[in-house]
């Protein structure tokens, strides 16, 4: 039985869109000066949301299902429906997968493998451990570069892949242990610092739950422990002042969890830095007022003085405010 004409219509345009891909791949191969232009002008075409126009074509097979538009998924881009042509027709990927390795020191060669491969990653069968290891090491690589996209625009364009991540591979035993343990514990570290970005909070117990094993967790403490240390980290590197004001109010899942008192000190900390203007922060009044109520709501304990000695800095310095 022939194939449906609108899935036959799909999959002659997605197997028109690999070319695409494969042809711009060849040109960055063969064209050592423009390499990174035209990496970077393909990472932008397989990140952007799909139009009206090729969403008709691409929805139009009936058999073919893809992520809904949702809070949490986001917009529905060209890398998330390439992203499942290559789990479902995985011998049209591996020209555009041969091409990435060829160039894999280069700029922008992680983003696009993350975007195009994470979903092949977890579903084929992958014999040589070197292999393996490289691929793996590459999606958390190439994934934490479009997180911090997402994180210098303020936007959620990655968010899908964040959400594949966490709820397909995270919290899937049986597809993280696909990956090597190394890099199982750098993805686990790498999503801990993004998940109150991504709005998955409430996924945070299950998260903390299927942590893998770390050998330093004897010195720094349990997943919990981790978590708020890679929460603290990231806090220190926001310089966008919504995605900071959105992790601080993100911070009341962390209430109530039980921590090694230097994780709770370093977590007080940093909080307790965004209180005060000028250095080393230099906080906007908004932020250090949400640093405020999250250290407040945090730390009830001490409250009192710490608001006190806070006044008294501010009478004393009054063109620091």
């Amino acid at each position: 039985m022939s194939p449906p004409a609108a899935t036959s219509r799909t999959s002659a345009y997605l197997s028109a869109l690999t070319l695409e891909i494969q042809k711009k791949l060849q040109r960055a191969l063969a064209s050592p000066s423009q390499r990174r232009n035209l990496l970077q002008e393909l990472f932008a075409d397989v990140a952007l949301e799909v139009d009206d126009r090729a969403r008709d074509i691409i929805l139009s097979g009936k058999d073919i299902i893809y992520p809904s538009e949702d809070e949490t998924q986001g917009p529905l881009c060209f890398y998330d429906v390439l992203a499942d042509y290559f789990v479902r027709e995985p011998e049209k990927g591996n020209p555009v997968l041969d091409l990435i390795v060829q160039l894999w020191s280069q700029s922008f060669a992680s983003h696009i493998f993350s975007l195009l491969f994470h979903k092949w990653l977890f579903e084929v069968q992958i014999d040589s451990s070197d292999v393996l290891l490289r691929y793996s090491s590459a999606l958390v690589q190439g994934a934490t570069n479009v997180f911090w996209i997402d994180i210098q625009t303020n936007t959620r364009r990655f968010q899908s892949l964040f959400w594949y991540l966490l709820e397909e591979v995270a919290l899937v035993p049986e597809r993280l242990k696909k990956i090597p343990p190394q890099v199982q514990r750098d993805l686990f570290l790498l999503l801990s610092r993004f998940i109150l970005f991504y709005n998955l909070a409430d996924k945070l117990d299950s998260f903390l739950k299927h942590f893998p094993d770390f050998p330093t967790a004897f010195f720094v403490g349990g997943p919990a422990d981790i978590f708020v240390i890679e929460v603290t980290d990231q806090l220190q590197k926001l310089k966008v002042e919504p995605v900071l004001l959105h992790y601080l109010s993100q911070l009341t899942v962390l209430q109530g969890m039980e921590l090694r008192l230097t994780t709770s000190t370093r977590l007080k900390a940093c909080l307790y830095s965004f209180t005060s203007p000028g250095g080393p922060m230099y906080p906007t009044r908004v932020v250090r007022h949400a640093a405020w109520e999250a250290l407040d709501f945090l730390f009830p304990v001490g409250q009192y003085p710490r608001h006190l000695i806070s006044l008294f800095f501010r009478l004393l310095y009054p063109w620091l405010e």
